[in-house]
């Protein structure tokens, strides 16, 4: 007769490790079917199940029995598949910022002395707050999370600080190639 996951459960809450990893082996495959459900592919399948089983030591604790395990588990799971797919969103619009910045760069060292002076000044231009913004996100390589804790704003400000700068900064060229 198999023990039940609740009973295992409550053992690898008091310590059994045996208990605890009898749990791993049998809901591993049920949270690999849910990474590759919600991200398509067999990578954020395995980074999902391994993050879930490598952080299900310590959540374990805050399992109650109130459900079975495996609808606790699955809340974990989806949890945490949320979270990768916010960081994996977060990520991408980080990279397509930085990817402006490159293309300015890119253009900045092929183009003279005064333009260079041109993105300067137009930095300048900036809010204090998005320029701020801007290092903690692009050059100190921080979530939004992280900027959002250390400037003591909400995550949604400090992405549109981000999104508020780029378009400051398109204006103003636009502008200025307009006047020239």
């Amino acid at each position: 007769m198999e023990t039940s996951d609740e009973i295992l459960a409550e053992r690898a809450q008091s310590g059994d490790a045996e208990a605890f990893g009898e749990l791993v082996s049998r809901h591993y495959d049920m949270v690999f079917r849910l990474g590759y459900r919600m991200f398509g592919n067999k990578s954020g399948a395995e980074d999902l199940a391994q993050d879930v089983c490598a952080s299900l030591a310590g959540k374990i604790m805050s399992f109650r029995a109130e459900a079975k395990f495996s609808t606790w588990l699955y809340r974990v799971a989806m949890n945490a598949a949320k979270d990768m797919l916010r960081k994996q969103h977060r990520q991408t619009k980080n990279n397509e910022v930085w990817g402006d910045i490159q293309d300015l760069n890119r253009a900045t060292d092929q183009q003279t002395a005064e333009q260079l002076a041109w993105l300067s000044q137009a930095m300048t231009t900036l809010p204090t707050e998005q320029q701020q913004t801007l290092v903690l996100i692009l050059s100190e390589e921080m979530t939004h999370a992280q900027a959002a804790e250390i400037l003591g704003v909400s995550e949604g400000t400090i992405s549109w600080r981000i999104s508020d700068a780029k378009k400051r900064l398109r204006e103003l060229a636009i502008s200025e190639e307009r006047l020239s």
